[in-house]
């Protein structure tokens, strides 16, 4: 998500905000789309993955466009493959279908392909004829790009068309110990292939162009060829300069990940020129690019003169960018991410089988990263997710109450412990749990409806209400608010008071069982024992599934 949002934005992960999944993009920072939007264009989004869902977890990701082909908010399916990712063919038909409703006027499609990404499992024929599966994926996601070119070539679009293919990451596939990306900056993952085709003739065709350049300029780029002015904030420059003369200075690439600070490890910050890079982290790096492509040599010396000159080059990058904040925050040194990779390794393995309805296997991969790291705050709370789901409560509150004492800013992991402790018959435990996530993250409408519930479990009526009425504040239409405030107010006889809003109810939702239980309760307490009976009857009805009034 981070890089997509860079791709999208032209802007530094640590400008535009989004540092991990779930981190909603600010309307203050201007996507593509949006931009082309106010000059007319239709703007469409299709995507491969359910990490790029805008409802979920890319939350922000789909400003400007006007369509944006979210997964289904709920499906049955237990299969990988349109639950949590769809093949690049299916992708590219879902773009090509909307191409076709819109053959006029401009137009700004993203169309992601996710292949090749691990799990690597390419459809036939690519399986049987790659030894590779991680090739096999590259070539199946060659053909449906190819596809879409095909499309656009038919459709007479292609000759008028920008069009732009670039990977967001490459793939450690083991190069530094690293098995997936995002840990690390070394450029078996940070240099990707760009093709650029640029519209109309006469333009350069089949050019290598060798000079560095960033994600971040793509945007800056087409806004040139598209003449639509550049916003000034935006980190990357044009290509054009270097397009035209096929030689010029290259763009210095600043690259940077807070991922490491998910699982308490340090962040890193790099700085990459022609023939160079140095990496900032607790062991620091320094690399001979030309010399030793493969970053196998650490060159780093603090006294050194070129690694005093990048050092202090990333700082002027690190300033610009307001790079650094999160890890300034803690007083104890983080570990570096180098120590630390097969624990991360075995946390995506993990992930990975969790996904796919293996828990068995998932369970002993955590267990083997809490070998190696028995503090580690994202196995603790991974493993006490997976008892969770699998009913062993107790079980699931003891590794949750360990994640809590090493990461008690954790809102996630308090909130699981709440629910544990709840369904496990410890209300007092459960309360303090859900009290101490509602007071990191006060937004959460699912922890502070469970803990209206405990709070009733408790007998501490006043409070339940005080929480129902919050969450109802928040959500006014949240049937389960409504129905946790009608119960605190009957339990406080304040009959009168519970009953509109349980009449409202059960007209909006005639077949409510829970809402025509209490409405029965607040007309006895009323002394309106017919309509009482009335109300108790049809929630006996409601229960068997009659539709009866």
């Amino acid at each position: 998500n981070t890089s997509h949002t860079s791709i999208l934005t032209g802007l530094l992960p640590s400008v535009h905000g989004v540092t991990d999944f779930g981190v909603p993009l600010s309307p203050q920072h201007i996507t593509w789309a949006s931009l082309l939007k106010k000059k007319g264009y239709q703007t469409a989004a299709f995507i491969g993955a359910v990490i790029l869902d805008s409802s979920t977890l890319a939350p922000g990701l789909d400003q400007g466009f006007d369509f944006y082909d979210n997964f289904p908010a709920k499906t049955e399916s237990k299969e990988r493959f349109g639950r949590v990712e769809r093949r690049g063919m299916e992708v590219v038909q879902h773009a090509e279908s909307w191409l076709a409703k819109r053959r006029t006027g401009p137009r700004f499609v993203w169309v992601h392909l996710f292949d090749p990404h691990d799990p690597y499992e390419p459809p036939a024929p690519y399986s049987q004829k790659y030894k590779d599966p991680y090739d096999g994926e590259i070539a199946y996601a060659d053909s449906a790009l190819g596809n879409l070119i095909e499309f656009l070539k038919k459709t007479g679009a292609y000759s008028n068309a920008i069009v732009v293919v670039v990977g967001d990451h490459g793939e450690g596939l083991g190069e530094h110990g690293e098995e997936t990306h995002g840990l690390f900056l070394y450029d078996s993952t940070l240099h990707v292939p760009m093709i650029l085709k640029m519209a109309g003739a006469p333009s350069p065709r089949g050019v290598v162009i060798d000079a560095q350049v960033r994600t971040t300029d793509i945007l800056p780029t087409v806004l040139s060829l598209t003449k639509i002015p550049a916003p000034p904030e935006l980190n990357g420059e044009s290509m054009m300069p270097i397009i035209k003369r096929a030689e010029a200075a290259e763009h210095i690439l600043f690259a940077e990940t807070d991922y490491p600070l998910r699982f308490g490890w340090a962040p890193l910050r790099a700085l990459r020129t022609g023939d160079a890079k140095l990496i900032e982290a607790p062991r620091p790096e320094l690399y001979d690019l030309k010399a030793d492509p493969a970053e196998a040599k650490n060159l780093y010396s603090a006294d050194s003169d070129q690694a005093q000159s990048l050092q202090a080059e990333l700082a002027k990058w690190k300033t610009k960018a307001a790079a650094g904040v999160e890890s300034a925050k803690s007083g104890a040194p983080l570990p570096d991410p180098k120590d630390k990779i097969e624990v991360q390794n075995l946390l995506h393995r993990s992930m990975l089988a969790a996904d796919d309805n293996r828990s068995a296997e998932a369970r002993g991969f955590l267990e083997k990263a809490l070998e190696l790291d028995p503090a580690s705050p994202t196995a603790l709370r991974q493993l006490g997710e997976l008892e969770l789901a699998a009913g062993d409560y107790p079980k699931a509150a003891s590794h949750l109450k360990r994640a809590r004492e090493v990461r008690p800013e954790d809102s996630t992991a308090a909130y699981e412990l709440g629910q544990a402790l709840e369904k496990a018959g410890d209300f007092a435990g459960a309360r303090d749990a859900l009290e101490a996530s509602l007071k990191l993250v006060p937004s959460q409408m699912p922890a502070r409806l469970l803990l209206g519930h405990v709070y009733v479990q408790l007998k501490d009526v006043k409070n339940a209400q005080d929480q129902f009425e919050a969450a109802s504040l928040v959500d006014s239409n949240n049937v389960e608010a409504r129905l946790g405030l009608a119960e605190a107010q009957v339990q406080q006889s304040d009959f009168a008071g519970a009953l509109p809003d349980l009449e409202a109810l059960v007209k909006s939702n005639p077949k409510n069982e829970a809402a025509l239980r209490l409405l029965g309760r607040a007309y006895r307490g009323l002394g309106r024992e017919q309509d009482a009976k009335q109300a108790e009857t049809r929630a006996v009805a409601a229960e068997k599934g009659q539709d009866r009034l």
